[in-house]
């Protein structure tokens, strides 16, 4: 799992996403067992190992894509901010989906272009 993500795919986001004005970075995924949000304790906890974002997928997925040879990016919407701790603001499942609702089709825009670069 030292190389995770295709630094080939993971370049060409970067690059399109930068060209086109979309907000992107690259950082450190945590993934916790859902199905419930994270305590301040945990955010912060997380933070002092090196994650930059928290979330209740991803990981597990990209552990048996990698399994199965695949190679593969991931693109994240993210949908709260979550550290420093007094940043923290009371968050929903319906605020999460809320949010990457209204960014998907940045999202999507970047997908388009690696299927297309990578076909």
């Amino acid at each position: 799992m030292t190389n995770a993500y295709d630094k080939e795919i993971r370049k060409l986001g970067l690059e399109f996403a930068r060209s086109e004005n979309i907000r992107i970075h690259e950082g450190v995924y945590v993934s916790l067992q859902g199905p419930n949000l994270e305590t301040p304790a945990e955010y912060d906890f997380l933070h002092r190992i090196g994650g930059d974002l928290v979330g209740m997928s991803t990981v597990p997925e990209v552990i048996v894509a990698r399994h199965a040879g695949i190679r593969l990016a991931v693109l994240s919407v993210i949908s709260n901010v979550c550290y420093p701790p007094d940043r923290i603001q009371e968050t929903s499942g319906e605020d999460v989906v809320n949010v990457v609702k209204e960014n998907t089709h940045k999202a999507i825009r970047v997908i388009q272009h690696l299927v297309q670069k990578l076909a």
